[in-house]
C-alpha cells in the first residue's frame, strides 16, 4: 500500500485518480480501476444525464465493485457572452451521486461553495480539478477536500495555462487539502516524479481511454496508440457546442474535421437511448454508439 493524505481521505490503496473523460468512462472502467485499487470515476458529461440515467449509472457502478469511486460533473459556464453553451446541470443530479458515491468532483467551472456543501451534505467528499493557484485557493476555501491541478499537457479540455510541475509547485504552497497532479502522466516514472515532487497523489485520463472497459470508439483508441506527443495540439477548434474552452486532442482529428464537407459529421446514442448528430468541430467525445467521420471528431 502507498499511504499519502489521499489515500488515507479516500480509502484506496494506489495514490492514483482516473479522470472522469464523459462518454469514454463508463460503470465498467470506474469499476475496474477501482477494483485495481486506484480511485474509478464515472463520467457523466454525456448527451441526455437526468437523475434517472445518472441513477442507473450509478447502480450498474455499484454492481461492479465493492470499493470506493467517485463522479464527475462539469460545471461550465451555461452562458457566455450572451449565448447558450452547454444545458444547465440538474442539481438533483450533485444530491444522487453525493449518497452513492465516494466523491464528488467538479470541473471547469469556478469553485462554488454550494455545490461543495452539496455533496458533503449527501457524505461524499468533494474535489474541484482547477488550472491555478487562485482557483486552488477558491476551491479549499469554498470546503473541498482535495483539488487537483491540472497542468496544460493534459488531453481533453484543459484548464491549467501553465506546465504541470510549475502548477503543482504553486498550489502546494497554497493549500493545505491533499493535491492531485494532472496533465500528461501515463507512465510509472510520470508517477514516482510527481510524488517526489509532493503530490499526494495523480490523475490519468488519456491512458485509461484505451483500457478494455473505455467506451469510446475503437477507432480514437488506435488513433491514440499510433500517436506520438508530438502528434497533440492545444487549440480551441473544436468549440461548436462548448466555446471558449481550450482542449488538447490529435492533430490528425483537427486535419479531418477541417477537411470534412458538411455540417454533421455522424451520430450518437444519448443515455436514453435516442440518436443525435454530432456538430463538424463538436466537442463530444466519439463512442462505441458513434457513428459517422470518426477521426474528424474531438479525438
Amino acid at each position: 500500500m502507498i499511504a499519502t493524505r489521499f489515500t488515507e481521505l479516500v480509502g484506496c490503496a494506489v495514490p492514483i485518480q482516473q479522470a472522469g473523460m464523459g462518454a469514454g468512462s463508463p460503470p465498467e472502467l470506474a469499476a475496474a480501476v477501482s477494483q485495481a485499487g486506484a480511485l474509478g470515476m464515472l463520467g457523466t458529461a454525456r448527451p441526455g444525464l437526468t437523475p434517472a440515467t445518472l441513477a442507473d449509472l450509478l447502480e450498474r457502478t455499484r454492481l461492479l465493485t465493492d470499493r470506493p469511486f467517485g463522479v464527475n460533473f462539469i460545471v461550465a459556464p451555461i452562458f457566455l457572452n450572451g449565448s447558450a453553451t452547454r444545458p444547465p446541470l440538474d442539481l438533483t443530479c450533485i444530491e444522487i451521486a453525493a449518497r452513492a458515491a465516494k466523491v464528488v468532483e467538479f470541473f471547469y467551472g469556478e469553485p462554488e461553495r454550494r455545490f461543495v456543501e452539496m455533496a458533503h451534505a449527501g457524505g461524499a467528499l468533494a474535489c474541484w480539478q482547477v488550472g491555478s493557484r487562485e482557483e486552488a485557493v477558491a476551491a479549499a476555501q469554498a470546503g473541498c477536500d482535495f483539488v487537483v491541478a491540472q497542468g496544460i499537457e493534459a488531453g481533453g479540455h484543459v484548464r491549467g495555462k501553465t506546465p504541470m510541475m510549475t502548477l503543482l509547485r504553486e498550489v502546494i504552497s497554497a493549500v493545505d487539502v491533499p493535491v492531485l497532479a494532472a496533465g500528461g502522466i501515463g507512465t510509472g516514472e510520470a508517477v514516482t516524479a510527481a510524488l517526489a515532487a509532493g503530490a499526494d497523489g495523480v490523475r490519468v485520463g488519456t491512458r485509461f481511454v484505451a483500457a478494455a472497459e473505455a467506451a469510446v470508439h475503437p477507432e480514437y483508441v488506435a488513433a491514440l496508440i499510433g500517436a506520438e506527443a508530438q502528434d497533440t495540439a492545444y487549440t480551441e477548434v473544436f468549440s461548436a457546442t462548448w466555446p471558449e474552452a481550450p482542449h488538447r486532442v490529435l492533430r490528425s482529428a483537427i486535419a479531418a474535421a477541417e477537411a470534412f464537407q458538411g455540417d454533421i459529421v455522424g451520430e450518437t446514442s444519448r443515455l436514453d437511448g435516442t440518436r443525435i448528430p454530432i456538430l463538424r468541430f463538436g466537442s463530444g467525445v466519439p463512442d462505441k454508439t458513434t457513428t459517422g467521420a470518426i477521426g474528424a471528431m474531438a479525438l
